[in-house]
């Protein structure tokens, strides 16, 4: 890598959080640090939801996944579209109008904040989980970039950087510095994709798209695989997609922060709606750069074809070793900018309203709050560090990594929601044993449920680690399988209290 590029990189990562800070200006309130005051445009936060759900996850594992397999994981994004359309017109307009700085406030006033708070110590650990993979996935680029330099440098410390770079415009600008940090970074990643696709166009062969489809590298939707096995079954991907978009952007606050901090709940649906068709056309365009890579490779493997340590490091590599220089620092700027896309905000916001003002048993006055989501801004950071660096060793493409964590509680905080809709004698005790229960039972199914990766067949119960020739349940199906869970439990729970009623 040239020095043009070194330097391009430094400057847009030291430009981008003092940019973030001068956006978010002065914060004057707690709801203005934790929401944006509602003064956010639909489109900015259209594209700060996408920036934050996708980011360099969608950047560096998608082109695996289309050089491994195929364009089925756009099945995913169908599935994500059906999902935000449910989210926008039944959970958005309860939050807006209930006035609320975190999605876990709605559970607080429909049945109490002993749930609220479990929602929401819920949701801090599974976003830690979920956000150290993508702070770990931020730091491919640079292992590779260090590394093209002669310098050996551990992903730990690589993090360790990259987070502390992240804390510093969250802390002092806010949700409405991280959501415009959020949308800038997202469209020049998206730019630097478009770039990568031209330079590989003039050096493919001709006749490469044909090679591919041949191949059956583009093969869309996947009706043959067995359904509870692989993950991109078209039944699997779509339905399971769109019941985990549902639970990701109606029950993780990371993701309604920023649609509560819009103008007013018509701009959120807006921006909801919309950011299901950008990522769809994002998976798109990062699928086609992993079919150009195939074709460019001539399918080698990562690792033992081109000597890479994981299939993960193919498309960064490519960057580094062939784009021309300027271009090859512009688009490594914007992977590691998309490391900025911060949770900071969301986790603090939790943990004040959600959690800590549950302890004390008190409401915060507007100074206190805003001090203390200062506080748990920078300590959130340091967690989210020691977090990213449990992922270090993982084979796996990151983004199916990322998307698996959440399978153990998106169920339960999307089951709560819905239970809570539908089930009109349900109390919070009802609530909290079927959110404890449903967790229980997805780890079980998950860490112990095996399934014949050829034919999908149900082979047994074992926690030890799974052959070659099985597999856990598909991750689509987590999501599905954990709300079900929570409103058959919580439903024959709350008969109890209409048959007293009926007494």
């Amino acid at each position: 890598m040239r020095v043009l590029d070194l330097a391009i990189i430094v400057v847009f990562l030291i430009g981008m959080p003092l940019l973030g800070v001068l956006i978010g200006g002065k914060q004057r309130s707690a709801k203005d640090y934790f929401v944006g005051d509602g003064k956010i445009s639909w489109w900015v936060a259209c594209l700060s939801v996408v920036s934050a759900e996708t980011s360099t996850l969608t950047v560096l594992s998608v082109p695996t996944v289309a050089y491994l397999g195929a364009f089925t994981y756009l099945q995913l994004a169908i599935g994500y579209v059906i999902g935000r359309t449910v989210v926008a017109f039944v959970l958005l307009p309860r939050y807006v109008a209930g006035n609320m700085t975190t999605a876990y406030n709605f559970l607080g006033q429909r049945f109490g904040g002993g749930l609220q708070a479990t929602a929401s110590v819920t949701f801090l650990l599974t976003r830690l989980l979920a956000d150290g993979v993508r702070l770990f996935a931020t730091a491919i680029p640079v292992k590779v970039v260090l590394s093209a330099y002669g310098v050996d440098a551990a992903y730990w410390q690589i993090v360790a950087v990259l987070g502390v770079a992240m804390v510093a415009y969250t802390f002092f600008g806010g949700v409405r510095a991280v959501v415009w940090v959020d949308a800038i970074q997202m469209l020049w990643y998206v730019l630097g994709g478009v770039a990568v696709i031209w330079v590989l166009a003039w050096r493919l062969p001709d006749g490469w798209l044909g090679a591919a489809v041949d191949a059956g590298k583009t093969q869309l939707f996947n009706f043959t695989s067995a359904p509870l096995s692989n993950q991109y079954a078209a039944v699997t991907a779509i339905l399971g997609g769109a019941v985990l978009s549902m639970a990701s952007h109606g029950a993780d606050q990371l993701v309604v922060q920023r649609l509560m901090a819009c103008n007013d709940v018509r701009a959120g649906q807006k921006a909801l709606i919309a950011s299901g068709v950008v990522v769809f056309l994002q998976f798109a365009m990062f699928l086609l750069i992993g079919t150009m890579l195939w074709s460019f490779y001539r399918g080698l493997d990562p690792v033992a074809g081109l000597g890479l340590t994981t299939g993960d490091e193919l498309f960064a590599s490519f960057i580094v070793t062939e784009l021309p220089s300027g271009l090859s620092g512009f688009v490594i700027a914007g992977i590691l900018a998309a490391a900025l896309s911060s949770s900071l905000g969301a986790l603090a916001s939790s943990t004040v309203t959600d959690v800590y003002q549950r302890v004390v048993r008190r409401e915060l006055t507007d100074a206190e709050a805003l001090r203390m989501g200062r506080m748990w801004t920078v300590v959130w950071a340091g967690a989210l560090i020691v977090f990213a660096s449990m992922f270090t060793t993982t084979k796996n493409p990151i983004v199916e990594t990322a998307l698996a964590i959440t399978g153990y509680t998106y169920g339960a905080l999307l089951g709560a929601f819905v239970l809570g809709l539908v089930a009109k004698q349900a109390r919070q005790v009802d609530a909290i044993v079927a959110f404890v229960v449903t967790v229980a039972v997805m780890a079980f199914v998950i860490l112990g449920m095996k399934f014949s990766k050829a034919t999908g067949q149900f082979l047994g119960v074992d926690f030890a680690k799974a052959r070659g020739d099985s597999v856990a349940l598909a991750f689509p199906w987590y999501t599905p399988l954990g709300v079900a869970v929570t409103l058959v439990v919580g439903g024959l729970l709350s008969l109890r209290h209409r048959t007293d009623s009926a007494v």
